[in-house]
């Protein structure tokens, strides 16, 4: 299995660290708002990279920080009359929700960056005596010329950074360059040797790191606006603290774009994840992901996610047949394909071609087909749950069966009344009226002693 690692911009054979166990750490959500098809391309690109590890055998563990303690929390907080708790916690229960929305598996561990203060403190404290990092009024400060590899992971060298750095008004900098490890502040801080105060953004992921998953781990991936300062940043202060490597690979996603400009809450030009899932399933959006390879950016309009949407349905529609688990998938050249694919620095769009391929077999009767459809489809996080139709799509299906009825229907409930009345009456013509006009718009109603219920054919 290769991966493209960005530090030093090659594609890398991956060898774990510790025989098939890998230690994979992504950065999370800052929990102030509600979370964006960005968030949603970041977090399906490396569940898709967890599950495939665990499809491959390796033993993972995998770690997704919780930044509840910021700048935009603090402020939403004061804006809305709230305690920060009340603020984060509120947000991350709306992006955990949004997640399991998308199917993106849970971590393995999820840490909050408040419950991961004495770990701050004290690399801060390891930095400091090393010579690393130093206090001034209650602030804490990375000397970042002392470390002699800073800007190999973004290739930005130290003097071309240096001309666009200065030192903010009330900050106490020895150097520009040098970046904050821990932030006096009076009012939202915590008590710390330096005073009260907070913690600066970097320090937190690579406490959260070194905490749960040790001081040198294998993976270490997030969207690619991550990369300076925040990955530099990270590098600096774990390998300073900790004295040794801190990450094998560096893997980043590229960006979602709009006009061709990074989606952004900054720029204002984001669609939230709630507001896709009116429109759009979860398949649908993973399906819009990983067409594109994950380190590409990808441009985001309406006509993108329909043909998602068709090229999903395609291939979960596919004609079912019982799950056999006791297939051997391995000996199929289309399972030998669709690992060839991902093994190549996780080639999505040619690992969808393969299930496309199986797609068709599966409609054609292929004995093996669906099995192998499922097992694979599943590896990339797609649902083979009831189809299910949009808000625009149902109301076009009643649409349609209502001219064909000669009478308006709001609902599918309302047609399910009409056909129920007709069966009692014994009025058989209109009752199969009724199951031609939705055999021709593909709903199958299925009666039981509960009711009847509606669903889209498969």
């Amino acid at each position: 299995m290769k991966l493209h690692n960005t530090y030093n911009n090659r594609v890398e054979e991956f060898v774990p660290i510790e025989g098939n166990k890998v230690k994979m750490y992504v950065c999370g959500p800052t929990v102030y708002d509600n979370a964006h098809l960005g968030h949603a391309r970041c977090y399906i690109t490396w569940d898709v990279l967890y599950r495939y590890l665990k499809f491959k055998g390796y033993e993972v563990t995998y770690c997704r920080n919780v930044t509840d303690v910021d700048d935009k929390i603090l402020k939403k907080a004061e804006k809305e009359g709230k305690t920060p708790e009340e603020v984060s916690r509120f947000w991350y229960n709306k992006f955990s929700e949004s997640m399991k929305a998308l199917n993106n598996l849970k971590p393995d561990i999820e840490p909050f960056a408040t419950k991961t203060l004495g770990e701050m403190i004290s690399m801060n404290k390891d930095l400091i005596s090393k010579g690393y990092a130093y206090e001034a009024d209650g602030d804490v400060y990375f000397r970042v010329k002392k470390f002699g590899k800073y800007g190999s992971l973004s290739g930005q060298p130290i003097d071309q950074l240096e001309s666009g750095a200065r030192i903010e008004v009330g900050e106490q900098k020895e150097d520009p360059l040098d970046f904050a490890l821990w932030k006096k502040d009076p009012k939202f801080g915590y008590n710390s040797p330096w005073g009260v105060g907070r913690p600066g953004w970097h320090i937190e992921c690579s406490a959260m790191s070194r905490k749960y998953l040790g001081k040198t781990i294998d993976i270490h991936a997030g969207g690619a606006d991550l990369i300076f300062p925040h990955h530099e940043n990270e590098i600096a202060q774990s390998e300073c603290a900790n004295g040794c490597k801190f990450v094998n690979y560096w893997l980043h996603n590229g960006f979602v774009t709009i006009n061709k400009e990074k989606m952004s809450k900054s720029l204002g030009n984001f669609l939230t994840i709630d507001d896709l899932l009116k429109n759009y399933d979860s398949n649908t959006i993973r399906f819009f992901i990983l067409t594109n390879h994950y380190r590409m950016p990808v441009e985001f309009s309406d006509e993108a996610l329909s043909s998602a949407q068709t090229g999903a349905k395609r291939m979960l529609n596919a004609k079912r047949t019982e799950i056999n688990e006791n297939l051997d998938i391995t000996q199929y050249d289309e399972y030998k394909a669709f690992v060839e694919a991902m093994d190549d620095d996780l080639n999505t769009s040619k690992a969808l071609a393969v299930l496309f391929d199986l797609t068709n077999k599966a409609n054609k009767n292929s004995d093996y087909a669906f099995t192998l459809l499922y097992k694979l489809a599943t590896t990339l996080g797609f649902t083979f749950e009831k189809a299910s139709l949009s808000e625009d799509e149902l109301r076009g299906k009643l649409s349609n069966i209502s001219a064909e009825l000669g009478e308006n229907f709001n609902s599918m409930e309302e047609i399910i009344e009409k056909r129920k009345t007709a069966r009692a009456e014994k009025n058989w013509e209109t009752a199969d009226k009724i199951r031609v006009a939705l055999d021709k718009e593909g709903i199958l109603l299925k009666d039981s002693k509960e009711g009847t219920v509606w669903e889209i054919k498969n």
